[in-house]
């Protein structure tokens, strides 16, 4: 028995397992109930390979299953889909996994590690108590519009204007007003502590990952920035250039060549949105203070801002900065400004 690859369609409790023999027929295409998985591809020799999609839990099963002897690869979903031949079901979707798993020019999605799935889940919960709060200060706002009363920009703002405006007794807040709004700042309180106190977790478990203190001597890559660097990209050996990474990330011009023709657009904002996020507001950071840099970073960007107006400077900066974050990871180098950006005449 000759086997090319073993498909799992992974699920909460019930797999889809697909086993396709070297000739491109199929041994079997069955279910297979969790707590079994492993029992199952025991029978299977050792550094077989087994594909899964990208998707929950992944990362859990591909570290599993990695410790069980077999070779490992996470397809992203979108290489996935096009190889469905037939209706959507388990058992086309597992064929359809082995049939992507031998696409060229394939980039599977790395195992993360457990540290790598601490500092992420850290994070996923942070954005959500910020998404929180910012939808809780935007409700207080329009809430107190209703009785004439308005707050300058910025939460900060809120924070400091909110005691004095339930305090003044000369404004046209009801008495059911101020002990609402009294309690939403209550609760904007505890959300900034909960959102520290998440910040400081994250520190600590970066200050475990060598490459954290090593990236935040890029410009515009602050604790945030960095740790969502390491969390997302790891070693970054997955790609073989900078490049490679900034189009995953999204930051690469559409291209539409036909005839000899090329033309290119906007960027593509493909892959992981919330790192290219982050690369971009650390980019608009820098951008804040250009007008003082007179040094190498400085004349790049003023040269840029002339030739294709500001935004595009943006965004092409967020673009350098990630093949530097790159480049930096995988060389294990500092920061070095004469080397990141030519000299400008």
């Amino acid at each position: 028995m000759s086997i090319k690859a073993i498909g799992i369609d992974l699920a909460k409790s019930v797999f889809q397992v697909c086993v396709l023999q070297e000739d491109g027929s199929i041994l079997w295409n069955r279910k297979v109930k969790r707590e079994k998985l492993l029992h199952t591809l025991r029978n299977f020799p050792a550094k077989t390979l087994v594909a899964m999609e990208s998707c929950a839990r992944s990362h859990y099963w591909g570290r599993r299953l990695e410790q069980a002897g077999y070779q490992v690869k996470l397809i992203p979903a979108q290489h996935v889909k096009p190889m469905v031949s037939a209706q959507k079901n388990d058992a086309n979707d597992a064929l359809a996994i082995c049939e992507a798993a031998f696409r060229p020019k394939l980039h599977s999605v790395p195992i993360k590690t457990v540290e790598q799935q601490d500092i992420k889940a850290l994070r996923c919960v942070r954005q959500r108590m910020v998404e929180y709060r910012t939808a809780l200060a935007c409700q207080m706002r329009g809430l107190a519009g209703e009785y004439g009363v308005n707050f300058g920009t910025g939460i900060k703002v809120l924070r400091k204007e909110l005691p004095d405006t339930i305090e003044d007794g000369d404004n046209d807040l009801s008495v059911v007003m101020r002990g609402l709004l009294l309690r939403m700042q209550s609760e904007l309180r505890a959300l900034d502590e909960e959102i520290k106190a998440l910040e400081q977790d994250i520190h600590q478990l970066c200050k475990q990952q060598p490459r954290y203190q090593l990236l935040q001597g890029i410009p515009g890559f602050g604790p945030i920035v960095a740790v969502a660097f390491v969390s997302e990209v790891g070693d970054g050996l997955q790609f073989s250039n900078g490049r490679q990474l900034s189009a995953w990330c999204g930051l690469v011009p559409k291209q539409r060549s036909t005839g000899g023709k090329t033309r290119l657009g906007s960027i593509t904002k493909a892959g992981n949105k919330q790192l290219r996020v982050l690369l971009i507001h650390g980019a608009r950071a820098v951008f804040a203070h250009v007008s003082n840099r007179n040094d190498r970073l400085g004349r790049w960007l003023n040269k840029l801002i002339v030739r294709r107006g500001k935004r595009k400077a943006i965004v092409a900066l967020a673009n350098k900065l990630a093949r530097i974050a790159w480049s930096m990871t995988v060389s294990g180098n500092k920061f070095e400004l004469t080397h990141a950006f030519a000299v400008t005449k």
